[in-house]
């Protein structure tokens, strides 16, 4: 089996080497290799192989806390306009990467997104074959706009709470939300839809490590392939004509040497939003100046657009308290009320659940949008008002405290994840030294926006996802700690706060919508910025567009300035995602596979 901590002497050179073996890395990897290609994978994290907490669904908790070995977090410089908080991006740090630590939410982009990237080969048409190809479906829509014969199997999973996602469901109908089943087929929008998940009828994560990678690995019939685990990318190699011929690696074991594997064919760097951009710059690609100051020798190719235009959806995670049972929610497994070691002892079928039941993709109402700013306003007719397939945010139902319970009364909470989809503020990162261990310079740039356009869709976001909830028959008030302090006065003032276990019953079927006055408004925007966090959702720090547009990549994945180099991840996206994002990684690597096999002349026309 080719997969190693270190690496044979024999596996001097291959065909392709991609640098980094993530969601997007282990498809393209995966499908070179089923095409006879030499391809080794060099992965920063360790094999993720029959896992317990990365194949049994409900164990994703673990993955968030920050001492764990499957997730990468990356540290953002202190901001002055979100309080001066650092914030923490966390990525997948492990084969597979993000697909093997995320919430396994199946959720599509929208045809607005991939037709908004304006780039030849990636519009919505032209990339629903590579959506297609990616899946299994099991769910219900239209059987054409979705594929039946992919790696990923795509299931409701073995476990939900029906009282939780009827409730959620009908609350939602009530704020103006129809309930519909084609929220993940391009065109549908401003609906609420119950969850498929990327598990499947054996209630295990259905990643691309384990989909894409593992089964070559161990059916004998793939030596082509290698995956090199525990083993850090610092730098792509060149030849003199400025052709990548190679790479730099370094494995984690202490007192181990530097190394170089060699590429015959090409490198594809797929070190995710936050991990190539480095890599480039310690190769010498990328802006000189920002080079120049860390370090870096010899500028192989000015490339400005290097670890720019970073992006994420900004989320924030809303807690309430509710009158569900012990096991319509994963409180007791949070808090450790209940142990995880009995439940994979007995193969409860709560293993296969993530506790996300029910999401949707929203807009606001003619009267929403007229309480948001005129520049607002003015954006939304520019951005949204014709495009009707972009929603303006998604949300989702969390069967519990989307957080940690432990120090909560020990009764069961609901949450309400909810984060913008099309932001307008940009970040950056660079590397400030030669080594992979110096400091980034990491800067989110959440709510920079000089129109305060972000502010505004979270202000309208937490009073629409408020009221939502406000309408359900478990509802028993807002958890202070996940929400703004408004006066006890106010009449935005929350409920249910004297007593810890809530309100005694629902709010009447009659209750009016929340009034905010002007000082609750500035309350809601002092404490969003303060509170409003990154998704885990990152984009765009090498987009694919023209060089002279801060572009990093062309439409075939090729480095500016050099050749035999391709990105394939994440940091291409030019634009947005109107969804979780582990579909578009995974659709990404399935196109990459696609445009190098035909320039390898492996895939015919």
């Amino acid at each position: 089996m080719g997969l190693y901590t270190e690496l044979p002497n024999h596996v001097e050179e291959v065909d392709v080497i991609v640098a980094g073996g993530g969601t997007a890395g282990c498809v393209l990897a995966g499908r070179l290799a089923e095409a006879g290609v030499e391809v080794l994978i060099v992965e920063a994290g360790p094999n993720n192989h029959d896992e317990p907490t990365i194949v049994q669904p409900l164990m994703f908790i673990t993955h968030y806390l920050p001492i764990n070995r499957f997730t990468t977090f990356y540290q953002a410089n202190p901001e002055k306009q979100l309080g001066g908080r650092q914030l923490a991006e966390p990525v997948g740090g492990t084969l597979g990467g993000g697909s093997s630590v995320n919430m396994m939410v199946y959720s599509r982009a929208q045809r607005a997104d991939f037709d908004g990237w304006n780039t030849v080969g990636w519009s919505a048409n032209e990339m629903l074959p590579y959506l297609n190809k990616i899946e299994t479906y099991h769910g219900l829509g239209d059987r054409d706009l979705h594929g039946h014969q992919g790696p990923l199997h795509i299931t409701n999973g073995t476990y939900n709470a029906p009282r939780c996602e009827k409730d959620f469901i009908a609350a939602a109908n009530k704020s103006g939300i129809p309930e519909c089943n084609n929220l993940n087929e391009l065109d549908g929008h401003n609906g609420i839809q119950r969850a498929l998940r990327y598990i499947n009828h054996e209630g295990k994560r259905q990643d691309t490590a384990h989909c894409y990678i593992h089964p070559l690995l161990r059916d004998g019939k793939h030596p082509n392939l290698h995956v090199l685990v525990d083993s850090q990318v610092h730098r792509v190699l060149f030849d003199d004509n400025k052709k990548a011929n190679g790479i730099e690696y370094k494995s984690k074991a202490e007192g181990s040497p530097i190394r170089t594997v060699k590429a015959r064919k090409l490198v594809a760097v797929s070190c995710g939003v936050l991990g190539t951009p480095p890599v480039l710059e310690r190769s010498g690609v990328g802006n000189p100046q920002i080079l120049e100051k860390a370090g870096i020798q010899t500028v192989i190719a000015d490339v400005p657009g290097v670890g720019e235009n970073f992006n994420d959806h900004n989320i924030k995670l809303y807690g309430y308290k509710s009158s569900l049972n012990p096991e319509e929610t994963i409180d007791a497994v949070q808090a450790g009320r209940l142990s995880t070691d009995e439940l994979m002892r007995t193969k409860a079928k709560i293993l296969g659940w993530n506790a996300e039941d029910v999401h949707c993709k929203v807009r606001p109402s003619a009267s929403e949008l007229a309480a948001l700013s005129p520049a607002f306003q003015k954006a939304w007719a520019r951005d949204f008002a014709d495009v009707s397939s972009k929603p303006l945010a998604l949300m989702a139902s969390v069967a519990g405290f989307p957080g940690d319970p432990s120090k909560l009364a020990p009764i069961q909470y609901f949450g309400l994840s909810a984060f913008a989809t099309n932001t307008y503020s940009r970040g950056h990162v660079h590397i400030t030294g030669p080594n992979p261990g110096d400091p980034l310079d990491f800067v989110s740039g959440m709510l920079t926006d000089p129109e305060g356009l972000d502010l505004q869709i979270q202000k309208w976001v937490y009073k629409k996802q408020r009221e939502i909830v406000r309408r359900m028959d478990t509802f028993r008030g807002e958890l202070p700690i996940s929400h703004p302090p408004f006066s006890p006065t106010s009449r935005a003032a929350i409920a249910g706060a004297d007593r810890a276990e809530g309100l005694e019953a629902p709010l009447p079927v009659d209750q009016q919508e929340v009034v905010y006055d002007a000082e609750d408004e500035v309350v809601l925007e002092k404490w969003l910025a303060e509170n409003v966090d990154l998704s885990w959702h990152p984009l765009g720090s090498c987009k694919m567009a023209p060089r002279d547009k801060n572009g990093v990549v062309d439409p075939s994945l090729n480095v500016y300035g050099v050749k035999g180099l391709k990105v394939v991840d994440l940091s291409i996206v030019p634009g947005s995602v109107s969804a979780n994002t582990m579909n578009t990684a995974c659709a990404i690597g399935e196109k990459a596979a696609d445009i190098i096999l035909s320039e390898l002349g492996v895939l015919k026309e």
